[in-house]
């Protein structure tokens, strides 16, 4: 609020003002009275009133710069009800009621649809523990079955098993603080049981592993950081080329660690790589070479900025591409 701001808003105020003090000027003339006299009561009227919208303005301006200081110091601005100051004049009482019974309501909304929301993540997460049942009798069966047809089931069951777990994670990852937990692990050993699980899939498609990976120690997940890897592979196997090759390998710089996962597959368009973390996205690829959900690379995104973890990717069409996963080092950063 500025002082010229507060005088254009009370115009009408000081104009009615002007006009009285030139009416009491013409009455007192009227009534012949001492000229010092009417000069006196007329500059003691305007200086009331001077004082008056001084003592005002100061008022008005205090409050509303108190209240602009929290609102910019608040992360969350709807919480600027809770310290909002009582104020003692009329339309800032207004004001403050309003924003009290707005506030109020906007909470019960939010927490309305937060219950909601988690009663539906729930029952998704029920829901995939049940599911994961039947996919693992019919896996079962097949592998007691073996035939063409059965193998052919299999794999099928393995990409349905795929999408059910990422749909588990996509549902928990809104909440993953209630469901991880950062620890010293050995990320070789983390990488090695991760390309085991999805053994079938590489061998299948051919693919030429290469591994330097070193004893290095890192803070992470191990379940979120399998599920990462995962993807990873599943996108390389997803956008390949004959003669696949996927490389693993462990750097240490002074301040992290980093596992570089390189292949050599189609690679993907310059375009597209600043956008494939986006939620959805699919790209040229996704709608070319593969039905593609744009959800798995935005997950490995999401999990990483929980974890605190750095996620790169670099990529030229066909050339392949590399996804660096970065660890700090400095412990303190995961826990702050």
């Amino acid at each position: 609020m500025r002082w010229l701001t507060y005088l254009k808003d009370k115009a009408l105020f000081v104009f009615l003002q002007f006009s009285s003090w030139v009416f009491l000027y013409f009455v007192l003339k009227l009534y012949h009275v001492n000229s010092y006299i009417i000069t006196l009561v007329i500059v003691s009227v305007v200086f009331a009133n001077i004082l008056w919208l001084v003592f005002d303005f100061i008022t008005r301006f205090r409050y509303y710069k108190r209240l602009e200081d929290h609102l910019k110091q608040l992360d969350k601005k709807q919480l600027i009800a809770d310290i909002l100051e009582k104020p003692f004049f009329l339309d800032a009482e207004i004001l403050y009621d309003v924003i009290k019974e707005t506030t109020k309501a906007m909470n019960d909304e939010i927490e309305s649809y937060s219950i909601a929301q988690d009663e539906y993540r729930e029952y998704i997460e029920t829901w995939i523990h049940e599911v994961k049942t039947p996919i693992s009798c019919i896996d079962l069966i097949c592998k007691n079955n073996h035939s063409d047809v059965t193998r052919k089931i299999e794999e099928e069951i393995r990409r349905i098993d795929g999408y059910v777990e990422q749909a588990l994670f996509y549902a928990r990852s809104t909440d993953v603080a209630s469901d991880y937990r950062i620890k010293k692990i050995e990320l070789s050993n983390v990488v090695k049981r991760t390309i085991k699980k999805h053994s079938q899939q590489l061998i299948r498609s051919n693919v030429q592993l290469k591994l330097n990976l070193d004893d290095f120690h890192v803070y992470s997940d191990e379940k979120w950081l399998d599920f990462i890897i995962g993807q990873i592979i599943s996108n390389s196997i997803k956008y390949k080329r004959d003669g696949l090759k996927l490389s693993f390998i462990a750097s240490e710089q002074p301040d992290k660690v980093i596992l570089s996962i390189k292949d050599t597959g189609i690679g993907i368009p310059e375009s597209d790589v600043p956008k494939i973390f986006e939620k959805g996205f699919t790209g040229k690829n996704g709608r070319e070479f593969a039905k593609s959900t744009g959800i798995g690379l935005y997950l490995c995104k999401k999990l990483c900025e929980k974890m605190y973890l750095g996620l790169e990717v670099y990529s030229a069409e066909n050339e392949g591409t590399t996804v660096e996963i970065i660890f700090p080092k400095d412990r303190q950063i995961l826990f702050n």
